[in-house]
């Protein structure tokens, strides 16, 4: 066997993925805690100081009782809100900017981005890096996502048989614009205030697309759509994760649940000489959960980093 991995909290959504996609791979030894002692301190913190990395799938909270915890020494990667603004933390998201990589590599403590965060970041961050998009623009940005970001209980009531009807059509949430991603996009785009946030549930299990709407007239140069996707093309043009798209989505419509399954983050450019939409697409579970947490993980222990994604 090569490294030895522990998964604190595997039951859970992320937590379950991030299982499969290590349970395939000859490269890798997860490390399994005792039914008993899986709410034990003591007993993780040893399993910690066992594997090369550990990868924290627990509510906030939780994760930040064990992060404090665990010897310095130890190298985490949490999947939670808990550590994502912290700057002893390093951001979990190779693609923010030049450099980051390395300092993922390099760390011991990686907080694993959320979904919302990762489709509004890439978006939102090479812009404003390029000068185009003033850090004060009055964003907007509103998100549909699968129901599986939810968790077990929000799938749960999906699935069962005798569910609520009202759950057969889109849901709106995070009405007191206070969504928990909401810190990680503001502080890792550079912007100067929180966008008006409107995530939405759907009837479909995963896949997401996120939008950001612009005036081009208040964009430095009033750059088109086509200037905007070469902007994309020149930051991600090397990226084996991210597309830009350079066609307008499927018969006029964009698809939430089509990058489900899929590790693969694409970007679309829409609109005109006037407005413009930011748009992107991927798999609330993979880029946006589990793929990216073992992305993190491979770099991390120098692994290629496609592999398992």
């Amino acid at each position: 066997m090569g490294y030895k991995v522990f998964i604190d909290g595997g039951h859970g959504t992320t937590g379950l993925k991030i299982h499969e996609r290590l349970d395939q791979r000859d490269d890798i030894e997860i490390l399994r805690i005792d039914e008993a002692h899986r709410k034990d301190l003591d007993a993780k913190i040893e399993m910690t100081k066992q594997a090369d990395i550990s990868i924290l799938c627990l509510p906030d909270a939780a994760s930040r009782e064990l992060a404090q915890a665990a010897p310095p020494d130890v190298r985490l990667i949490d999947t939670s809100t808990a550590h994502r603004t912290n700057p002893d933390w390093v951001y979990g998201m190779p693609e923010l900017a030049p450099g980051q990589r390395e300092k993922i590599r390099n760390a011991a403590r990686v907080a694993n981005p959320g979904c919302h965060a990762t489709g509004f970041i890439l978006l939102v961050r090479p812009l404003v890096d390029a000068g185009i998009l003033p850090p004060d623009y009055p964003l907007d940005a509103f998100c549909i996502t699968g129901y599986s970001g939810g968790g077990k209980k929000m799938i749960q009531n999906h699935e069962k048989a005798d569910r609520e009807a009202y759950l057969s059509s889109p849901g709106q949430y995070g009405l007191t614009q206070k969504h928990k991603h909401l810190p990680e996009m503001v502080m890792m785009t550079g912007i100067s205030q929180a966008p008006a946030f409107s995530p939405i549930v759907g009837d479909f299990y995963s896949g997401m697309v996120m939008t950001v709407p612009l005036h081009t007239g208040m964009l430095h140069g009033s750059p088109g759509p086509e200037e905007i996707r070469q902007v994309y093309r020149e930051r991600y043009g090397e990226e084996k994760m991210i597309r830009v798209m350079d066609k307008d989505p499927e018969d006029g419509f964009i698809h939430s649940n089509v990058m489900a399954g899929s590790d693969e983050f694409q970007i679309f450019v829409t609109g005109n000489e006037e407005r413009v939409l930011l748009l992107s697409r991927f798999d609330n579970l993979g880029k946006g959960a589990s793929g990216q947490a073992v992305q993190n993980m491979n770099i991390m222990l120098g692994i290629e980093e496609t592999k398992g994604v």
